[in-house]
C-alpha cells in the first residue's frame, strides 16, 4: 500500500465482524509499526525498503511488541489518557487485532510491491504478487473499510 492508513479498511470491516474480540486499535498500532521499517530506508535512500518486517515472520515479531506496548501502557494507565477506551481492551484482543493488522498488512503487500518476500528466510518467493490490479487491490480496501464503518453504526443502532 502507498499510504498505511488504506490497511485500515480490512481492519474496520474485520472489527466490525468481531467488536469484543479484535481490537481496531492494536490493528492500526500494528499495520503504523510495520511501515517504520520501509520509512526508515526510504528516507535514507536504500533498497529494497521492504524488508524483514515485511515478512510473515518479522510480522509475528510485531505482534508481540505491539501487545508488549499495550502491557507497558496498562502499567502507566494511571498516567496516560484513555483515549478510544483502549484500557478496556484485554490482551486476547490486543493480540488478535494485532495478528489481524500484521499478517493482512504483509498479505496485502505482498500482492503490489516487487520488493517484498513474505516467507523469507525460507523462501524468496512471493506467489501473490500482481495478482489483482493495484487499483483493485485499492479499492477493495476502501470498500472493506466504508462496509466496516456501516456495520459499525448499525451494530451501535440496534445497541441503544
Amino acid at each position: 500500500m502507498p499510504f498505511t492508513p488504506l490497511h485500515f479498511g480490512p481492519g474496520a470491516a474485520i472489527n466490525a465482524l468481531a467488536p469484543k474480540h479484535i481490537s481496531f486499535l492494536s490493528f492500526c498500532a500494528a499495520n503504523v509499526l510495520i511501515d517504520i521499517e520501509p520509512l526508515y530506508f526510504i528516507l535514507n535512500a536504500q533498497y529494497p525498503i521492504h524488508r524483514f518486517l515485511h515478512t510473515y515472520l518479522g510480522a509475528s515479531i510485531i505482534i508481540i511488541a505491539t501487545l508488549a506496548l499495550f502491557v507497558l501502557a496498562r502499567k502507566l494507565s494511571r498516567w496516560l489518557p484513555n483515549w478510544f477506551t483502549w484500557q478496556s481492551l484485554s490482551p486476547a484482543a490486543v493480540t488478535f487485532g494485532a495478528a489481524a493488522g500484521c499478517y493482512s498488512h504483509v498479505l496485502l503487500d505482498s500482492v503490489m510491491h516487487t520488493d517484498i518476500r513474505p516467507f523469507a528466510p525460507f523462501s524468496d518467493a512471493n506467489p501473490l504478487l500482481g495478482i489483482i490490479a493495484i487499483d483493485t487491490l485499492h479499492s477493495l480496501c476502501l470498500v472493506a473499510g466504508i462496509a466496516g464503518l456501516c456495520l459499525l453504526y448499525v451494530r451501535q443502532g440496534l445497541g441503544k
